[in-house]
This record gives structure tokens, sequence and C-alpha cells, in this order.
């Protein structure tokens, strides 16, 4: 229409990008204002002039979409008929999956847990997870076909010290006997080797050793690296206990997994990459790319790109991170035809991934420029209350065991008030009430930011939580079933401003969903959610809805409940968190 009005009224031929359309702000009357000073060099008239006529052909158009109008200086601030927005509402009613974009026919691959088999998930890995699975359901949701891939770390010293504290002191403990989950268990032997290791180090020193020899030199560690020559030359003995232990550990993790809600759709293993990693090292030491030293270590000259040295190989032929990562970017090309590769990862390894796609450019694959690695900031704990099985590190389960627990507890009131509810019913409230509240705080932060996780602020009913979008949901789910034997009517075309602000919010959903794609933030779905959440509440604490007497307005305050639910749960779901039907 704008576009019509311009040129009918000053002959411009005006592009896209010349029409600027922003929301009306609230000191002035309006839904969407024009800006129109794209248009005033053309028009040779003052900027309040220009706006004044587009306003008045806009309003005689005879579509009757203006209401009316109000120009202010270059502004123009449209009022938009409500039989428009009343529309609009029907419109996104009419959509099952409304928000979503088509399919564009590109693939997408996110990467996200990259847990090592020596211990169990914990804090870190949990916002790891969380971020990286709700990208993934952003990113699906604007159209891109996306693989969730997992890259396993089951390889390495790390790995061997574990296998080698079992070996000497598990007596053949094993997950049934001990009661245990896998993961769980094979951490407490790589807690025992730590102890251990600095009980070696501390005899050596007393023998008079300095402490870099005494590490060096240490029974356990020359051990565990004998240990690891074995296992990249195919010991049989060695490669059987690896595959017994690791395997306790992956239904471990498979368990963890599940709770938190998170899955993958292919899973690398490290010690199937790194093989195809050494091989592409050993075709650029051919070429040039790299160079040997005189111990044998293979590296990487990074000076002309502004870095430094990169090992690629140790003196002793075994691999490093890079080496497998090398490796397992191969392998995903070679599996799928990727467009864009997503390494969520911390912060701490964005050199590494800078490295990473040097790397993969000087090899020759051309899709080493185009990596993106997702940076995101650590995550702390306000105290060290909450249980720990490695002292320093706070496990993933126990967290999740912690949040219903508080979930059980301060709904505990609230659920006793529901009638007909059982014990089961209840248990599993609490577990998504804990859970969401978990995710729900991790994930409004801007990712790029370190963030302190407070377990009690995140769990409150009120504010901006998890707990408090849920019961927003549960509370529109009761007034919709105790409206399903009030007969159908006509809706109403006229708005109250509270009606109206909740639609022109179910409008911004689409674009809210592109936005968090474009920055790959899945804190633009909470703000927007949370936003959606108090509009609702302040919308049903000044307007009655069951009650209304006027049939019309009662069809169209339950047709708007019903789909501020619908929106809610669909970004909620954006953030893989389950809404309950009641609170």
């Amino acid at each position: 229409m704008a576009k019509e009005a311009v040129k009918a009224l000053y002959g411009i031929d005006a592009e896209d990008a010349q029409i600027q359309l922003q929301k009306t702000r609230p000191e002035f009357e309006g839904n969407i204002t024009l800006v129109v000073f794209p248009f005033v060099k053309a028009a040779r008239k003052a900027p309040a002039q220009v706006a004044a006529e587009i306003g008045e052909k806009l309003k005689a158009d005879g579509s009757g979409l203006i209401a009316s109008f109000n120009a202010v200086q270059g502004f123009l601030n449209l009022v938009i008929d409500d039989t428009f927005w009343v529309k609009q509402l029907q419109d996104i009613d009419s959509e099952a999956e409304y928000g979503r974009q088509p399919k564009r026919n590109k693939l997408m691959m996110v990467e996200y847990s990259s847990p090592n088999t020596n211990k169990p998930l914990h804090l870190g890995h949990v916002r790891n997870n969380l971020l990286g699975y709700s990208i993934a359901q952003i990113q699906e949701a604007n159209g891109w076909n996306v693989v969730k891939t997992n890259i396993v770390n089951d390889r390495g010293i790390h790995i061997c010290k574990s296998m080698l504290a079992w070996l000497k002191f598990g007596n053949g403990e094993t997950p049934e006997t001990s009661g245990k989950k896998g993961d769980h268990l094979i951490g407490d032997y790589y807690v025992r080797f730590d102890k251990e290791y600095k009980a070696q180090i501390a005899e050596l020193m007393a023998a008079g050793k300095d402490e870099e020899t005494a590490k060096r030199e240490a029974p356990l560690m020359l051990e565990a690296q004998e240990m690891l020559r074995k296992w990249e030359a195919n010991d049989p003995e060695v490669r059987g206990l690896w595959a017994k232990m690791n395997e306790w550990v992956y239904a471990g993790f498979d368990e963890t997994y599940k709770r938190m809600g998170v899955s993958f759709d292919k899973i690398y293993y490290e010690s199937n990459t790194y093989l195809e990693g050494k091989s592409e090292v050993e075709k650029g030491l051919k070429s040039g790319q790299f160079y040997r030293r005189e111990d044998g270590s293979v590296w990487a000259d990074l000076a002309k790109d502004g870095l430094d040295e990169k090992l690629l190989l140790r003196s002793d032929g075994t691999s490093v991170y890079m080496t497998q990562d090398i490796g397992t970017a191969k392998l995903r090309f070679q599996d799928y035809p990727i467009d864009k590769m997503v390494y969520v990862v911390g912060n701490e390894q964005e050199y590494h991934f800078k490295v990473l796609s040097i790397l993969l450019d000087r090899l020759g694959f051309p899709f080493g420029k185009e990596l993106v690695h997702f940076s995101y900031g650590m995550v702390e704990l306000p105290n060290g209350k909450m249980k720990s099985r490695e002292g320093t590190v706070v496990d993933a389960d126990d967290l999740m065991d912690k949040m219903v627990e508080d979930a059980k507890e301060i709904s505990k009131d609230k659920v006793n008030t529901l009638q007909g509810i059982t014990l089961e019913e209840a248990d599993e409230i609490a577990r998504k009430v804990g859970l969401g509240a978990l995710k729900y705080f991790i994930l409004k932060v801007d990712p790029r930011k370190n963030m302190l996780f407070n377990p009690a602020e995140s769990i409150d009913f009120n504010g901006n939580t998890g707990p408090f979008i849920q019961y927003t949901y549960a509370r529109i789910k009761s007034v919709l079933r105790k409206a399903e034997d009030i007969q159908s009517s006509a809706i109403s075309s006229q708005l109250e401003d509270k009606e109206l602000g909740l639609i022109q919010r179910l409008c911004e959903y689409p674009a809210t969903i592109r936005t968090a794609g474009d920055e790959f933030s899945p804190a633009v779905i909470c703000n927007y959610a949370y936003a959606l959440a108090c509009d609702f509440n302040s919308f049903y604490h000044d307007l009655s809805i069951l009650n209304e007497p006027d049939a019309e307005k009662r069809a169209l305050r339950l047709l708007l409940a019903k789909n501020v639910a619908k929106v809610l749960q669909s970004a909620m779901a954006l953030l893989g968190i389950e809404m309950p039907e009641r609170m």
C-alpha cells in the first residue's frame, strides 16, 4: 500500500528497503509507523506534510484498513482498523504450526555435548546440551534441515587413567554390583587415579625430585601412557577393557540425555575419527603444509595467519584434539551435504576453532572457512552446597534431582488444591516444572555471557522464570477446559486495548523465531515467551473471559486465550521445555 501511495503522490518507484515500518512508540496513537524521510527529497516538501499526504492517501484507498493516522514530523503513525487485527488472530488460529518457516532445502549440522568417557556429565555440559538442542530446534523452525550430532571423546590419556585405576583398585566392580550409573562409576575411578597419582608425586618429591620430574616419572602416569600406546597399537586386552568400560559410560550418558530431554541424530566417536585425522596430517606433511621436528612431532606454522605454531601429532605418533577434529570434520562432510556446520563449544575453545578452520582450508576442504563456532560463557553456582561426586564439579544428574525435589516442595500446596490428581501425576508436574526452571534460567541469559545459576531463583513462580510461564499456560488450559460447554459464537470485531496488545504480540512470533535463528540465541525466544505471558496475565486480570456477558466478546477472548497457549507451548518447545496442563 505504501509503495502505491508514494508512486501516486510523488512518482517515486520505492524499493523495499525504503519502506521502513516500525512499531508505534507508546506515547503516540497508532499501531504501525511509516518513516517518510526517504521520500522527502523527491517530494520537495516538509517531512510532516509528506507524512500527512501519505496518510490521507492510505486512508482513502477504500480498503478500510487504516482507521486513522497522525503525522509527527517525518513519522506517519497509522491506526489499523480492528477488523484487520481480528483477521490476523483468525489466521494465527488456523495455522497448526504458526511461526515456523517453510523448508529451505538447506542442511545445518549442530554439534553439542562432546563428553569424555572418563566422567559423568556436569553443570557445564548442561548449558552446552541445552543450548545445542535449543539452537537445533530454532533452526528447524526457521526452515533448516538439521542434523544434531555429538562427538564422544572416547580415547586418550584421560580415558586410560580411569581404566588403569579400575584395573588396580576396582576388584571387578561393575555398575550392577555397585548400584551406580556407569558414568558415575568410571568417574569415581578417574578421581581415584588423580588421588593415587598425587600421592606418588609427593613421594618422589620427598625423595628429592623436582615437581615436574616427579609428575613425569610417577609410575601411574608412565603406566597410563604405556596403556595409551597399547590402545593405539590395537592391543586386544586393552581394547577389550576399553570397550567394556565405555559401554558402561554410554548407558549412563543415555539416561542423563533422556532425562534432560536432548537427543542426537548421529553420534561420532573419536576412536573412529582420529585415524582419519592422522591420515590428513600425513598428507599435509608430504605437501609441505606442516613440518616435523627433530623429536618426531608434527606441527603447523600459523605465523602467516597471525597465530603461533600448533601441535598435530606428538613425538610418539599419538594424535591430539586438533587432529581428531580434522578427521571428524572430513567424515561428517562425507556423510552429509552440510551447508552450515555449527560447533556449540565454550568460549575457552575460540582459538582452537579458529585454528581448525585455517587447517581445514589449508588441507583443501571447501567447508573450512564456513565453520561456525557458537561460543558461550561458563556457568557457575552461587555456593557449593549442591552435592558433587568429584568434589569440584556439579554433577548433571544431581542438579536435575535437586531441581525436581525443589519443585515438589515449592509446588506442594498448589498441587494439593488440584482435585483428583494422583501422586504419579503430581510427580510428573514436579518433573516438568523442575526441569523447565533449570532450562529456562540457563537459556534466558545471553549465551555469550558467563552466568551464575541460582536454583532457588530459577524455580520462583513469579518473575522471568520457566515456572511463571508454565503456570500461565496451565491457567489458560484451565479456562479452556471450563469453557468446553459454552456454545460457540461469532467473535467480536471491536477490540479493547489489552486484546489488541495480545494479538499484536502474537503477530510478532514469526519474526522472533527468525531473529533467534539469525542470532543463534535461545534467549530471544525466552524474552518473547515471558513478554507474552506477562501480556496475558495483565489481560486476564483486567478483562473477564468466562463471565463476560457479551457472547461475541467472550468468544473473542477464548480464541485469544487458546492461541496464546498455543504460541507459549510452541515457544517453550523450542527451548526443550514441556508444559504441564495443570499446576
